[in-house]
């Protein structure tokens, strides 16, 4: 799955600007032009990083930032200032910051950066654990409660997508863009997968459920649920 970036500045030609390499180099990409826009984005949807402009009027990116790491402590954040001065770079260092980048810059070293902070979480990023389940992304396999079972490449991806945002009502437009790269597949190739992880999690005896949300999608739960799983 590419990495999701939330882009937030208060100048939008530049938050633009940036928007459009992001894409260019393959990640998934959101713009906030405020502190407000950006918590209501990040509250609705998990993000990898996030580039925040420190100048803003209202809530500054300190505090966005700070208020980002309080909600998802997983998330990585880039400071951009046209301040360069030590004072500066300490209290975005210590509102929670990972990493702080002077304006202007070039995208070469943007790009450099966001990579060694992806870099950092790579080791992490190869188990992920929900409930009973336990998928092990680099050899694309999943065990419940110890007990491998076998799925196909494509399964394990988007079982990986639902896995990865646990308790999240996620789209067949979005899962398809994600698992088959194209959002133009027919989108009940989504619902004829989802089957085939139900009947393989239940013969496993796993508890965590696909739960069908409808008119929107699908969702992970790690529960045991009496919600609709057809």
């Amino acid at each position: 799955m590419s990495i999701r970036v939330l882009v937030v500045d208060d100048e939008p030609q530049l938050a633009e600007i940036v928007a459009r390499h992001l894409l260019r180099e393959g990640y998934r990409v959101a713009t906030a032009s405020d502190g407000l826009d950006a918590l209501t984005l990040a509250a609705d949807g998990r993000y990898d990083l996030a580039i925040v402009d420190v100048n803003m009027p209202g809530m500054t990116g300190f505090e966005v930032c700070r208020r980002l790491k309080q909600a998802d402590d997983a998330i990585r954040v880039l400071m951009l200032s046209a301040r360069d001065a030590v004072e500066d770079r300490v209290h975005g260092l210590d509102a929670g910051a990972d990493d702080y980048l002077i304006k202007p810059f070039d995208f070469a070293e943007l790009f450099a950066r966001l990579r060694a902070l992806t870099r950092r979480d790579s080791r992490a990023q190869l188990r992920l654990a929900a409930g009973d389940l336990t998928l092990s992304v680099d050899r694309a396999t999943v065990t419940v409660a110890g007990r491998e079972i076998q799925l196909s490449r494509r399964e394990f991806d988007l079982l990986k997508a639902l896995v990865q945002r646990p308790e999240v009502a996620i789209g067949r437009a979005e899962l398809l863009g994600e698992v088959w790269g194209s959002e133009h597949f027919q989108s009940n190739v989504i619902d004829q997968y989802v089957a085939y992880l139900r009947r393989k999690l239940d013969a496993a005896g796993a508890r965590s459920r696909i739960v069908t949300e409808r008119g929107v999608g699908f969702r992970f739960t790690a529960a045991d649920t009496d919600a609709d799983t057809r």
